[in-house]
């Protein structure tokens, strides 16, 4: 059956779950190398030297425009928006009527009333639909990621510069001593004949700056920073580096949108296209709330302010004083990933396909997370991290089973297996994960937002 939006897609399906188990997309490949060298040496070096991303492709930018651009965020945002002034970033946090999450995004105060939200579609989605039906003073500017943009190149390139070498790389860029900047703040850089705009900020919790400017510019910027880091262990680093990054810093990419029930959304779902990702996972519930999340099971606790009125407002609050999950880091057992791995070479029962260094093979990666049998919490993302020797995933559990060092499960495959395009004929296995820390790396967990890189 042919639909036109996301309503008609959920009623058309047996349930949301269904619709999204089994979404028909193949994986779409960004313009961005693979590899620029290997990915184990390109995860090293933001740890050892420096690397230089290419986030120009993968994000969508929304740019928010207009007298009531700061209110309709800020009725719409967990965030505390009173001290926000053009020059600062900020992480974006939206949730549903109900108190659950629908998602989060970058937010950049370009200038008194000119700000860019950037990120994965869910919230910049959310903010889109509500400067239009919400009768806010504000105009609006969609520049979709590569895979959906009709043609041509991206608006603004975006290049992030991380790891301990960065503010040595920069000074040598502009000629200049590094200017002191607070995490999440942003500056201006001159060199190669040009201004360029950073945040200070960094994607695997190490020191840096993500830069960004008109796409015309953007091969010049490349070139002088790849120049300047020569000296310095400057690695460019591609589309598999990268997408691990998060892993360090404890980032989830994209947890499911809460969005897929509730009458006060209804409207939004009729606006929304009727394709909505991929869900996969070994959790199974057929309930799709049983997949939504708060901001506070993600760590997010600290961007919520209850100062102002914001949609799910109150219901968050009631979510704030229950048990809310914690998340963590787990870290797989090495035994049981080479089990797993191992089937391949057999011609016994498979498991799902293990894929370094990221082996999420949906959009909205969800497996059970197990103690005893017993459903603890579900898994968000998972990959190797070289600078660990280990593999992990983040996830978000009962607060009675995080301590570090408990021993957990995680339950890998799907039963019954799914018809999506990446979910290949396949038995579940269960493998041992110890509770860690989130983030899992130390320094960026205790340092790298209060130090400028230098």
């Amino acid at each position: 059956m042919h639909t036109t939006n996301l309503a008609e897609a959920i009623a058309a399906a047996p349930s949301a779950v269904e619709l999204l188990r089994n979404a028909q997309a193949a994986p779409f490949t960004f313009p961005v190398a693979a590899e620029f060298s290997n990915w184990r040496s390109e995860q090293h070096a933001w740890r050892e030297s420096c690397v230089l991303f290419d986030q120009s492709h993968h994000m969508t930018d929304l740019f928010i425009e207009g007298p009531d651009a700061i209110r309709l965020l800020s009725e719409l945002g967990v965030n505390n928006f009173s001290r926000y002034t053009p020059g600062k970033g900020k992480q974006f946090v939206a949730v549903n009527h109900d108190g659950y999450l629908i998602g989060d995004g970058i937010l950049f105060y370009l200038a008194e009333g000119s700000l860019d939200l950037v990120g994965h579609a869910t919230a910049i989605n959310w903010v889109q639909y509500n400067a239009g039906h919400g009768g806010y003073d504000v105009r609006v500017e969609r520049d979709e990621n590569s895979a959906v943009r009709a043609g041509g190149p991206p608006k603004l390139f975006r290049y992030e510069l991380q790891g301990p070498a960065a503010g040595q790389i920069m000074e040598k860029l502009t000629g200049q001593p590094l200017p002191e900047v607070k995490f999440f703040n942003m500056t201006r850089f001159c060199f190669a004949g040009l201004e360029v705009r950073a945040l200070r900020h960094g994607m695997a919790g190490q020191p840096g700056f993500e830069m960004f400017g008109p796409w015309e510019h953007g091969e010049r910027v490349r070139e002088a920073i790849l120049d300047a880091g020569l000296d310095f262990g400057l690695v460019p680093a591609g589309a598999l580096a990268y997408s691990t990054s998060n892993l360090e810093s404890g980032w989830v990419p994209t947890p499911l949108p809460a969005i897929f029930t509730g009458p006060e959304l209804e409207d939004y779902r009729r606006w929304l296209p009727a394709a909505a990702g991929s869900l996969g996972g070994s959790y199974n519930s057929q309930d799709i709330t049983d997949y939504y999340l708060t901001p506070h099971d993600l760590g997010y606790s600290r961007h919520v302010a209850f100062d102002h009125d914001f949609i799910g407002r109150d219901a968050l609050q009631r979510h704030q004083q229950d048990s809310a999950r914690t998340k963590v880091t787990l870290v797989w057992n090495p035994d049981d990933i080479a089990h797993a791995i191992r089937g391949l070479f057999t011609h016994t029962p498979k498991a799902k396909y293990l894929q370094l260094p990221k082996a999420r093979y949906a959009l909205y990666q969800v497996d059970a997370v197990l103690s005893g049998g017993e459903l603890v919490g579900s898994s968000l993302d998972c990959g190797y991290i070289a600078n660990e020797s280990a593999f992990v995933s983040l996830a978000t559990i009962n607060p009675e089973h995080s301590e570090p060092g408990t021993e957990l499960t995680v339950l890998w495959g799907e039963q019954p297996n799914s018809r999506k395009p990446q979910v290949e004929p396949h038995e579940q296995v269960e493998i041992r994960a110890t509770v860690a820390l989130a983030p899992y790396v130390d320094f960026a967990r205790t340092s790298y937002r209060a130090q400028a890189p230098a």
